[in-house]
């Protein structure tokens, strides 16, 4: 007697969710691997730099720092490279060291290394000019585990793509897999729930459990962490979420209007450093702020405007406040704190710390880790279960 062929929509969900699954897993396997070794690249690189980080000079509230000119001067000379400085990250703690970026992108270079000619920092002792330590961050090992889980190393105006494409289907994997998991009655769910292995020696039962069981408990947080991923490699995740939480505007504040008026010729080298005392006065609590050189570089577009980004926090990003000043005068032409941005600005701005778990510091961190095991992890014991079911029907087949 045949048996009756399933042709109901979990069935459907079900093949769907398995070759997808198998077509799409390797790729997830490798982005949920390299998010979980990145969780925490911030406290391992602070601890190995901890050297160049802070650079120990003694009575410091006696001392005023050298001039940003200067700096950028002295890194110059010691580097000897033949780009400009990019741009300074300048702390409000004036026990850390500045660091001075050397950052020139190549839109054209179709890989990590072609893309980015040069992408070095330096650290320096801004009483003195001394430089603590200067690294290759092309050869960095989280900036390369960064680029493979951001774009598989390749270009990343359309590497991106290659990441989001597989993780686009890993977010309707966990909306099938929610649906697959489902209980039909209430006997079925007590195994949903909790591993019960007490009389179960098979292996491919055990990973069933762990595949589905674990799956389901971290499918709501692995949600918003592929969604906010999704968020670097299509506009329109972009767009849905400043919809959603600015209350259905479309449109993302725009202050372009604002633009540098007085004339290049009283720009001078205090002009950064005028910009930079503005800054401090008004946020004295902050982490540290950016400050643009304002060098002519490969990948140059136009900017409307003199844009400082201020860091509010040092764990995170999502509480900032963007200044816009006079590039050739200093004057401060506009204020935007953290607190006058919509709900819209404000989830835009907390996305890269969702993301990463860095939102809330070390728990949220440890829960993306934990988070993005788990979502390694589902690709291989899913691959199990299709395998273990495979060769079932084979042997079924030779006797």
């Amino acid at each position: 007697m045949k048996k009756q062929k399933k042709t109901g929509f979990k069935y459907w969900i079900g093949r769907l969710h398995l070759w997808l699954g198998l077509s799409s897993g390797l790729i997830v396997f490798i982005i949920s691997i390299t998010g979980a070794i990145y969780v925490f690249q911030e406290e391992i690189t602070n601890s190995v730099r901890s050297e160049s980080i802070f650079h120990h000079e003694k009575n410091i509230t006696n001392k005023n720092p050298l001039s940003l000119t200067v700096l950028e001067q002295k890194v110059n000379e010691y580097t000897q490279e033949k780009y400009p400085v990019h741009w300074v990250n300048v702390p409000i703690d004036k026990s850390r060291s500045y660091i001075f970026y050397y950052y020139e992108h190549n839109p054209d270079g179709w890989n990590f290394y072609e893309e980015y000619i040069i992408y070095k920092s330096v650290y320096v002792n801004p009483f003195t000019g001394e430089i603590k330590g200067v690294y290759d961050e092309t050869t960095d090992f989280f900036n390369i585990i960064k680029s493979i889980h951001f774009s598989f190393m390749l270009n990343t105006e359309w590497g991106t793509y290659v990441c989001g494409i597989p993780t686009l289907i890993f977010l309707f994997m966990l909306i099938s897999g929610i649906i697959l998991w489902w209980p039909k009655n209430k006997n079925a769910r007590k195994q949903r729930f909790t591993f019960n292995w007490k009389n179960v020696k098979n292996w491919k039962r055990k990973n069933y459990d762990v595949h589905n069981i674990l799956g389901f408990y971290a499918s709501s947080i692995a949600f918003v962490v592929a969604f906010t991923g999704l968020f670097y490699a299509f506009y329109f995740i972009q767009a849905i979420l400043y919809f959603v939480f600015s209350g259905g505007s479309t449109t993302y504040p725009d202050f372009s209007h604002i633009k540098t008026k007085a004339p290049i010729e009283i720009r001078n080298e205090h002009t950064l450093d005028k910009i930079g005392k503005k800054v401090e006065e008004l946020y004295p609590n902050a982490f540290g702020y950016s400050l643009d050189f304002g060098h002519e570089h490969i990948d140059d577009h136009e900017h409307p405007n003199y844009d400082v980004f201020v860091k509010q926090l040092s764990y995170s990003y999502h509480v900032n406040h963007s200044l816009i000043f006079d590039e050739n005068s200093g004057e401060l032409l506009h204020v935007r704190s953290h607190n006058d941005k919509n709900l819209g600005e404000k989830a835009i701005a907390a996305n890269y710390d969702i993301h990463v778990g860095a939102i809330f510091g070390i728990w949220t961190k440890i829960l993306a880790l934990i988070i993005s095991l788990i979502c390694a992890s589902l690709p291989v014991t899913g691959f199990l279960i299709w395998y273990g079911r495979r060769n079932k029907k084979a042997q079924k087949l030779e006797n």
